[in-house]
């Protein structure tokens, strides 16, 4: 399973993982366990396409999307905490820093919607239902969708 992955970073590291729909797959919290766990527990739940963090990645948050080869996001202007309780409000996540990490993911998945809805609406009229998770995951590399569906291997950076 591929997902989209935020992450808070600090003294109490946490995570929000949601797959290629935006549906909650997993989230969590600890204090003190830094870089190391986050990658183990994250690479427990699937591949990672996005790693997104609610502000400029740090160092860690980079170290974490390239030891996945994940593409790294975070939003052009700083999420306020309103904003931010209100993303997470749905999921029920009520942990600050779990909410920091689901912030971003959202943000992350939202910045995706259209071209991973159009890709899995051509995927289903191409009779291609079960590759649907993969495919998605190939535009998020910047695959264009008839290379992602083709299963071409374009040159990717």
């Amino acid at each position: 399973m591929h997902l989209i992955v935020g992450v808070d970073t600090g003294k109490t590291a946490a995570y929000v993982c949601l797959d290629l729909d935006g549906k909650l797959v997993s989230s969590s919290h600890a204090s003190s366990l830094g870089q190391d766990w986050l990658i183990e527990s994250i690479g427990k739940l699937g591949v990672p396409s996005i790693i997104a963090c609610d502000r400029e990645p740090n160092d860690i948050v980079r170290k974490i999307g390239a030891s996945f080869s994940a593409k790294l996001y975070h939003p052009a202007r700083e999420i306020g905490i309103d904003e931010k309780r209100e993303i997470a409000r749905p999921f029920g996540i009520t942990n600050p820093h779990e909410r920091d990490a689901c912030a971003a993911a959202v943000k992350a998945y939202k910045s995706y919607t259209n071209k991973l809805r159009q890709a899995e609406r051509i995927a289903r009229e191409g009779k291609k239902e079960d590759e649907i998770d993969s495919i998605k995951a190939k535009v998020i590399r910047k695959y264009s969708i008839e290379e992602a569906i083709s299963d071409k291997e374009a040159n990717r950076k």
